[in-house]
């Protein structure tokens, strides 16, 4: 694993695609023996598990069932979904798709696929803009509009952005690209941004209802990036 940044930089989010680095986060979750989660039917369940093998010559992974079986059956009707595990110096998060329930050493497990990207984040040390939820935040996942919300803006750096998605049938995946990123301030010139999406997790608003909470990598830093934070900050 990578070694904590010096104070004053961005800090450590990474999305790692090759199956030897993926591999490699998972490797030291199972070592650990780390607790895995996922937030399912909205948020309204939570799967508890922890990793048993990590294969990524058989391409899967297998992961010990929920002691809740109404966890187990919500894990086994989705056809994919995001878990998050706690390192001592940082979160993971990853997607596996197509849970299965086999046996594993006589005892009943479930088996996915091997995750495609990992996210791995440490904690923020570069200074930051925080926002209210007032300025609007409007993203285009493809030049088409195939994806497209609207969102809540939390905080923004030179570095990245953090966004709250209200519609809770919308997931943000890790690694997930999003184009034509509008930021709008209100009287101020809109800022256009490509985001990639490193982490997502639930959120509690002051009124009670459930948002996801999004931080996004700036995949391309326009000139006017450092001035608009700079302005959002006064």
């Amino acid at each position: 694993m990578t070694a904590d940044p010096p104070r004053g930089t961005q800090r450590d989010e990474q999305v790692k695609r090759s199956p030897s680095e993926i591999a490699q986060v998972l490797g030291l979750l199972q070592a650990r023996t780390e607790v895995l989660t996922a937030h399912l039917q909205s948020g309204e369940l939570k799967f508890t598990s922890r990793l048993l093998v990590v294969d990524p010559i058989k391409s899967c992974i297998i992961i010990e069932p929920d002691r809740i079986e109404a966890a187990n059956a919500a894990l086994l009707a989705r056809p994919r979904c995001t878990f998050f595990a706690t390192l001592p110096n940082g979160q993971v998060e990853f997607v596996a798709a197509d849970p299965q329930t086999i046996e594993h050493g006589g005892t009943p497990a479930l088996r996915l696929k091997f995750p495609d990207v990992v996210s791995y984040r440490q904690r923020r040390e570069q200074d930051r803009a925080v926002l209210s939820p007032q300025a609007s935040l409007e993203c285009l996942a493809d030049a088409g509009g195939v994806l497209s919300f609207k969102g809540g803006l939390v905080d923004i750096s030179t570095g990245g952005v953090g966004l709250l998605v209200y519609n809770p049938s919308i997931t943000l995946e890790p690694g997930t690209v999003l184009k034509g990123c509008r930021i709008d301030p209100g009287n101020e010139t809109p800022l256009i941004l490509d985001l990639e999406v490193l982490y997502s997790e639930l959120v509690s608003l002051p009124d009670g209802t459930r948002a996801e909470r999004s931080g996004c990598r700036v995949v391309e830093h326009p000139e006017t990036l450092k001035d608009f934070v700079a302005a959002l900050s006064k």
